[in-house]
């Protein structure tokens, strides 16, 4: 059972759909370029952690700032998350997306112990506060170009899949 295909209704109904994903695709590379405000607050966020936690604290003070850490951390997902106001399926998240938040996590776990290692070997004061802020610097300064460079790749994904299903 076949049926026939009109060359010109298809290449229309293609630039329709064409169209409004390429304004998605525009709109979630403008909010990775211009969303600054929620990797400066889970940098602040975390610096605070990091300085805490340097201090001498009793054991259920440590595990509550943890926890509050954690969940401060979980809200600014959410947060942030529900405030994009476009989604595209299955090309919201690709593998950059993915090793960058790896790489994010062991660049930041990196920092925090080789700046703990190197501020204990110096004996500074304020060590915490050393830690916290070169921590929290490196997580800055990683986060924009990452996250550039995770979305870049979304567009060219889309496209590739607009020609797989124009080719069925």
């Amino acid at each position: 059972m076949s049926t026939s295909v009109n060359a010109e209704q298809a290449w229309k109904d293609l630039q329709r759909i064409r169209v409004p994903q390429e304004r998605v695709y525009d709109e979630i590379e403008r909010t990775a370029r211009n969303d600054s405000g929620s990797a400066y607050t889970t940098a602040a966020v975390m610096w605070v952690f990091v300085a805490v936690s340097g201090l001498d604290l009793p054991g259920w003070a440590f595990w509550l700032a943890l926890t509050v850490y954690v969940a401060l951390l979980g809200s600014l997902a959410v947060l942030y998350n529900r405030r994009t106001r476009m989604r595209l399926h299955r090309s919201r998240h690709s593998w950059r997306s993915f090793a960058i938040f790896f790489a994010g996590m062991a660049v930041t776990m990196l920092t925090i112990l080789g700046s703990g290692l190197l501020v204990d070997w110096l004996a500074l004061p304020f060590g915490s506060l050393i830690q916290a802020t070169v921590s929290a610097g490196t997580f800055a300064l990683f986060v924009g170009p990452a996250n550039r460079w995770a979305v870049g790749s979304l567009r060219d994904r889309g496209t590739r899949t607009l020609r797989k299903e124009a080719v069925r």
